[in-house]
């Protein structure tokens, strides 16, 4: 097997989260900052899936668009985690190595729901106090148009989140820094402070609450090794809010 060096998987590192979610922290700090300067944090609002034109077909073109190639380093990563032999052997599978499969559809979906259960709630009295506070935006889930194509659209959004986070942030992150010979503990809080990072533009409020997410997920994973669940329970609470708020237009906290 082919063992690539830790300089080379330290550039691969910042090549992948340059390419997703590194690129989102960061823009995410400056739109923090852009509405921190403008008015109270509390007078701010955060639209998370925006109508891309007003011509029907266009807009879903652009929304299809968008999810297909957010999960492109999603792709990358697993190209990164498959072991590349010399010609002639066969390389182990990512999709194995990280959990990201259908081997335990049963026990994944119920450890999913129970995620899902477990972050969920708090979550929508963190935003709550979140606003009270004056520390979180006003967060809008979905502001599409209503045609046919709305709800199919924003549940595909929602798997994507769950596919490109969980599998980035807390899979294969780790993967990496494990290799970089960090503990445990520190790659945990390396990962949940990433996650939180690139949801700052809601606000400290969502940022407290996805970095507490971080280090639930992670710690679930260091247990299971399987991303599978994470990515159901991440799916469904995205689901909840943005269908959720499509249907019945209130604001309702987002994992």
């Amino acid at each position: 097997m082919l063992v690539p060096s830790r300089r080379r998987l330290r550039i691969e590192v910042w090549i992948v989260l340059g390419l997703s979610l590194g690129q989102s922290a960061v823009y995410s700090v400056v739109q923090l900052l852009d509405k921190l300067t403008r008015a109270p944090l509390a007078e701010g609002t955060s639209t998370l899936n925006r109508s891309q034109s007003s011509r029907e077909y266009f807009d879903l073109t652009y929304q299809l668009l968008d999810i297909v190639f957010a999960l492109v380093p999603v792709v990358l990563v697993i190209y990164f985690l498959t072991e590349h032999r010399r010609a002639g052997e066969s390389g182990a599978s990512a999709f194995r190595k990280l959990g990201f499969n259908f081997a335990r559809p049963g026990k994944d979906l119920l450890q999913g729901l129970g995620l899902a259960a477990l972050i969920g709630i708090p979550s929508l009295g963190l935003y709550a106090a979140g606003r009270a506070l004056g520390i979180t935006t006003a967060i809008i889930p979905s502001a599409l148009d209503a045609y046919w194509w709305t709800i199919p659209v924003l549940i595909l959004s929602a798997v994507r989140h769950g596919i490109v986070e969980e599998v980035i942030v807390v899979g294969y992150l780790l993967d990496r820094l494990g290799k970089f010979g960090w503990s445990m503990p520190l790659a945990i809080f390396a990962s949940s402070m990433l996650r939180g990072s690139y949801h700052l533009y809601q606000g400290f409020g969502p940022f407290i609450g996805n970095a507490v997410m971080g280090v639930v997920f992670a710690w679930v994973y260091t247990k299971t090794r399987r991303v599978m669940p994470l990515v159901i329970a991440h799916a469904l609470l995205d689901i909840v809010a943005f269908v959720g708020f499509s249907l019945f237009g209130k604001a309702i906290g987002l994992g």
